[in-house]
């Protein structure tokens, strides 16, 4: 069984929720999932010991959330070339921050990325839970 840490920087807690049911749709899969804010990556230590690893924020003003940012250059110590990854977040107007999350994840930390991030505009609105459970699967049929 593989373990997955979901981290998650949120505004208004629609993130968060989204990442729990990614979680859920790991754990579906058959792997452990983890879920933390992102205030609680101290160092890149506390990325250590997963097979997979899925990063989401919200889309605030265009940006992801800077908590995230500060994380993401902290996780380029942190040795997670070849780990499956994924990326998601909640949005109001343009949704930037998990294609931005996707990227870098992708291309500088060199991860092994499902076919793309998952953006939402809330995990309750038109199919979302479902959407966010079976982007966990997809991470989940990626892990060894």
């Amino acid at each position: 069984m593989g373990k997955a840490l979901v981290v998650y920087a949120t505004r208004t807690g629609e993130t968060k929720e989204i990442g729990e049911l990614i979680a859920e749709g790991i754990r579906m899969g058959g792997h452990e999932a983890k879920v933390v804010n992102v205030s609680s990556i101290q160092s890149e230590k506390d990325l250590q010991g997963y097979d997979a690893y899925v990063f989401g924020s919200a889309t605030y003003h265009g940006e992801m959330m800077q908590a995230m940012k500060t994380m993401l250059f902290m996780a380029e110590k942190a040795g997670l070339e070849g780990k499956v990854g994924g990326s998601f977040g909640a949005f109001g107007w343009s949704g930037e921050a998990p294609d931005r999350i996707f990227d870098t994840m992708k291309n500088i930390f060199k991860m092994d990325m499902v076919r793309g991030s998952l953006r939402l505009k809330s995990a309750s609105l038109g199919g979302g839970i479902k959407m966010a459970q079976d982007y966990g699967k997809e991470i989940a049929s990626k892990m060894k």
